[in-house]
């Protein structure tokens, strides 16, 4: 790989440290990173010993469009590849991807693509926008055919799933054990939900707090614990107490400890995300518990693909919560294996969302 590659991304999200870190240390790479983005923690710009530029991200008054200043500059550099961001709503990205035609300069998108929800207008910008890039990295195989169906490319389709610190977490969970936390917190036997990820109104978390009162109607009784923080937080505990759960519910807070959350989530029996499942999925499925999540997948994240349905998690009905009570009386009531429930979480994890595989992927198509 001679030419030197630019990343042009829109924040270095903490949780992208180790595929970063991977890029950095194997790829002639140079990091342009945004400024902010909403409240998620940055990465240590320090663990990147490439060159590592921060450009500031300007909302523009027509939402959700966003600017990245200085970086269309970036095309006129000694850089024979480009790797952006595929961000639809931001403005430079379309500037930059027109501009690269009148130039020899290879650039990469790395995007959602697809999801299956949209509108005529939307449909064509999209395949406008991708009809630029010289190829396209995604994060789902789902994706890839939405995009294949409506006339784009498969052969400048690549699909590169997602990841976290994997190789952190790995650590972690060779040295995992069965112990008391839930008990010992609780006070009781239930078994334990688990929701990790930020308390934000697209996750839908109300929904599962109706799904624990229903279950506890029907006395089926579970614990629940929310692991992260977010603007609806506040709500949910008011809705928690309204519902008299508050015995069954532990607000555990945002938690940046691997070492904390491997426990958490190692020890609990389900993970549930009624909202999009996003990078829930793999967090959850990297230290063994199956995920439940919504079946409309027009509504999800990519890493919903990761759920195999009976073997890694289930699905229940969008938006009702007397399903997602039932699925997850269901999930119990089918007795699974816990120890071949773990494995096989485990290598949907090891086998495709991990920042080795993308790494691989991204050295085949970056020359």
């Amino acid at each position: 790989m001679k030419s030197k590659i630019c990343l042009i991304y829109n924040y270095a999200q903490h949780y992208r440290t180790n595929i970063f870190t991977l890029m950095d240390k194997n790829l002639p790479i140079d990091f342009i990173f945004g400024d902010k983005y909403r409240d998620v923690k940055k990465m240590d710009y320090s663990l990147l010993s490439n060159h590592v530029e921060e450009v500031k991200n300007i909302y523009l008054p027509l939402k959700p469009l966003y600017y990245q200043k200085n970086t269309i500059k970036n095309l006129w550099k000694d850089y024979g590849v480009y790797l952006l961001l595929g961000d639809v709503t931001c403005v430079s990205t379309w500037m930059f991807l027109f501009f690269s035609k009148f130039s020899k300069k290879s650039v990469y998108l790395w995007s959602h693509g697809w999801y299956g929800k949209e509108t005529l207008l939307k449909k064509i910008l999209k395949k406008a926008f991708f009809a630029m890039a010289k190829g396209i990295f995604l994060y789902g195989n789902y994706a890839k055919q939405l995009m294949i169906e409506e006339g784009i490319n498969g052969s400048k389709l690549h699909v590169i799933y997602n990841s976290l610190n994997y190789d952190v977490q790995i650590g972690y969970r060779n040295e995992l054990e069965k112990n008391s936390i839930y008990n010992d917190h609780f006070k009781n036997s239930n078994k334990n939900l688990v929701f990790i990820g930020r308390l934000t109104p697209i996750k839908k978390l109300d929904l599962l707090l109706y799904a624990l009162k229903e279950l506890n109607t029907l006395n089926h009784n579970y614990n629940l614990t929310f692991i992260g923080d977010g603007e609806k937080r506040h709500e949910l505990q008011k809705l928690t107490d309204s519902l008299g759960l508050s015995k069954l519910v532990w607000f555990y807070g945002a938690c940046y400890s691997e070492k904390e959350i491997s426990n958490l989530i190692y020890n609990a029996d389900l993970c549930v995300s009624p909202g999009n499942v996003g990078l829930t999925a793999m967090h959850s499925m990297v230290y063994g518990t199956p995920v439940l999540t919504h079946n409309k997948f027009e509504f999800q994240m990519p890493e919903f693909e990761a759920i195999r349905d009976g073997k890694t998690g289930t699905y229940f009905k969008y938006g009702d919560y007397i399903s997602l009570a039932s699925n997850i009386i269901r999930w119990f009531e089918e007795k699974h294996d816990r120890n071949n429930i773990r494995k096989a979480c485990y290598e949907v994890i090891d086998e495709f969302y991990n920042p080795h595989i993308q790494l691989n992927i991204l050295k085949n198509y970056l020359k």
